[in-house]
């Protein structure tokens, strides 16, 4: 009974670790500059960044070949980005405290998808530039 009870106590433990790292891996890829190419292709250049850019930034991401040998996805932010929206939808309404959260949250992931798209294109360029120099 201890032993079970300390496997789902550490099982736990270890997940919520794993989130928090997760989390803040996001939050530092989405501190990072983006590239005026890559605004400009949303059409996002004058104004910060909101949750609502994070659909145009992933069709972005979409359309950029990853040429490269990393092949980063966007699965697990998607992932995120719905959870926050659902939250939103179901108590955003009534707490503005959780609408202020997911809207930030909303917005690092757009951000986090726009620096996604901006690393892919400075890649392609870079193995372009390889390529014709051979």
């Amino acid at each position: 009974m201890f032993a079970a009870m300390l496997f789902a106590i550490s099982t736990v433990a270890i997940s919520q670790f794993g989130m928090y790292y997760w989390r803040a891996v996001l939050a530092s890829v989405a501190s990072q500059p983006v590239s005026e190419s890559v605004l400009a292709a949303a059409d996002a250049e004058n104004r910060p960044l909101r949750a609502a850019d994070f659909g145009q930034f992933a069709g972005l991401h979409e359309l950029t070949p990853d040429l490269g040998p990393r092949g980063g996805s966007l699965s697990l932010v998607r992932f995120y980005y719905g959870v926050i929206r659902v939250v939103d939808m179901l108590v955003g309404a009534r707490v503005p405290f959780v609408a202020a959260w997911s809207e930030r949250e909303g917005a690092i992931c757009a951000r986090y998808a726009a620096v996604q798209v901006g690393q892919r294109l400075q890649a392609n360029m870079a193995l372009t530039a390889a390529m014709r120099s051979c």
